[in-house]
């Protein structure tokens, strides 16, 4: 496991005002880990990884019989990160049936009829299940900010969309989060943390290989040239938002072998902790199964 002063490092303190440019989105994030060296790091990784997968299904598998609480996992991040991968990676041994993923693109026009939680609402995972949200709610503080003129399909009531504005989106977000989390369900928010470099490198890496054509659109060039606002918008949402119950995690994202050790651990070790059972079989329920198993040694 990441030793816990290394993943303290990646968590946002609630209430306070943070710069994304005080957060490495590389491997090196201590001297200790620089004087080690990449390649050791990136073995160390892959093996935290693989540990953590084992350990996640296992969780995963007691969270299903406890039955008392959910996961949402929000996964948020500029084009190129790494979400999908990181998605594919982290739940590969798990049960299909014990998690659900949903990608959030352009809200339909019956969405837009309701408030802008609505859609996700739906989709959170019940008791007993892991749910991954690859963009969520927040980008609607987030895209939408950026681009306020998105405000006016969402049909809302005359009124200024200042600073007090996004502050009040701020506010119900967090009592949408609160709820959740008086009711069993465990929150963990990633900001997956690339840098313009490395976004850079990983759209020429799409343009130059056939297989990977697919994967660009012309709109990724076009929202990269508002970076500086994105930045402005993360900063502000995540400084707001991240809480002592629902807490954000900055993982650096430009190296996927770190990005996906980081974020295991922390889903596997957070679920871990939550002391769950398996259900206890009553005595009428333990003479039942023996019976059954008589039953059975007759035939």
């Amino acid at each position: 496991m990441i030793r816990l002063d290394i993943i303290e490092r990646f968590r946002v303190p609630p209430g306070k005002k943070l710069r994304l440019r005080d957060y490495n989105p590389g491997w090196g994030q201590t001297k200790e880990l620089k004087e080690l060296g990449k390649d050791t790091i990136k073995e160390r990784a892959k093996a935290i990884l693989e540990k953590n997968l084992e350990e996640l299904a296992e969780a995963q598998e007691r969270l299903w019989a406890d039955d008392r609480y959910a996961v949402l996992v929000v996964l948020q991040a500029l084009d190129a990160a790494g979400k999908d991968g990181t998605i594919k990676h982290v739940m590969s041994g798990v049960n299909p049936q014990g998690c659900q993923v949903f990608s959030f693109k352009k809200p339909s026009a019956e969405e837009l009829d309701h408030n802008f939680l609505w859609r996700y609402m739906k989709c959170l995972p019940e008791r007993g299940r892991i749910g991954l949200f690859n963009r969520s709610y927040y980008e609607d503080v987030l895209v939408v900010r950026v681009h306020p003129e998105l405000l006016t399909q969402q049909k809302l009531p005359p009124g200024k969309q200042g600073k007090a504005f996004w502050h009040g989106r701020y506010e119900d977000i967090n009592a949408f989060e609160r709820h959740l989390v008086r009711n069993g369900t465990i929150i963990l928010k990633f900001f997956l943390n690339v840098s313009k470099q490395e976004q850079k490198r990983r759209f020429l890496e799409r343009l130059e290989n056939p297989e990977k054509h697919w994967k660009f659109s012309a709109s990724d060039l076009t929202e990269r040239g508002f970076w500086t606002q994105y930045t402005e918008a993360y900063e502000d949402a995540l400084s707001a938002t991240s809480t002592e119950w629902a807490p954000w995690y900055i993982v650096p994202a430009d190296h996927k072998w770190a990005t996906r050790a980081v974020v295991a651990d922390i889903l596997t070790t957070t679920i871990g902790g939550l002391d769950l059972r398996y259900p206890e079989v009553t005595e009428a329920q333990r003479q039942a199964l023996d019976q059954a198993r008589q039953q059975l040694m007759r035939e």
